[in-house]
């Protein structure tokens, strides 16, 4: 046993929804005491960075109900069960985007908030991208902007807190890492 795992003694479902459930668990703590745990499962997502023959990160704003505001962040969108983290990328890049892309990278996954969730994000940088002129439709109660920034421009969002998502933030540091070498 890892010295710091919790033994899971009891788990109580609270909510299945369309995208997460949320139990609540109780575990035995490594000096044998017992605490509660408030655990959110998620399916996993994909985030991508896509990259225009210009050099612009292709961005997509939306409202985001539980900030109560809109963003501007990376294409991105949750897996399905079964699939790859690279077909939902490419699935995802076309239907947010109207783009393909020439050539797809996988760059990290990453744990969003694992102090209570197992959403993991997979990203992928997108390049030569294509324009399709019938591109798959997206979900139906997404309503979305395309915007391409320049990187200057991307970081300058950050600033003004436009761009204020972990996946979008680290996206954009990323980019920024790579300019430099």
């Amino acid at each position: 046993m890892n010295k710091f795992e919790e033994k899971t003694v009891s788990t109580e479902p609270i909510f299945k929804g369309k995208i997460i459930s949320v139990q609540v668990d109780e575990v035995e703590l490594p000096n044998g005491e017992l605490s509660k745990r408030e655990i959110v499962h998620h399916p996993g997502a994909v985030g991508l960075i896509a990259l225009t023959d210009e050099n612009k990160i292709v961005m997509v704003e939306q409202y985001r109900k539980p900030l109560e505001r809109s963003l501007l962040e990376i294409p991105a969108g949750k897996l399905e069960p079964g699939e790859e983290s690279a077909v939902t990328a490419e699935r995802e890049l076309e239907e947010e985007t109207g783009y393909r892309a020439g050539k797809m990278e996988y760059i990290s996954s990453f744990y969003t908030s694992p102090g209570f969730a197992n959403e993991i994000i997979h990203l992928y940088l997108a390049t030569e991208l294509e324009k399709l002129e019938n591109p798959a439709d997206g979900d139906e109660d997404e309503f979305i902007e395309l915007i391409e920034l320049s990187l200057e421009e991307a970081l300058n969002c950050m600033k003004n807190k436009r761009i204020y998502d972990a996946k979008t933030v680290f996206a954009v540091q990323y980019l920024q890492l790579m300019e430099k070498r």
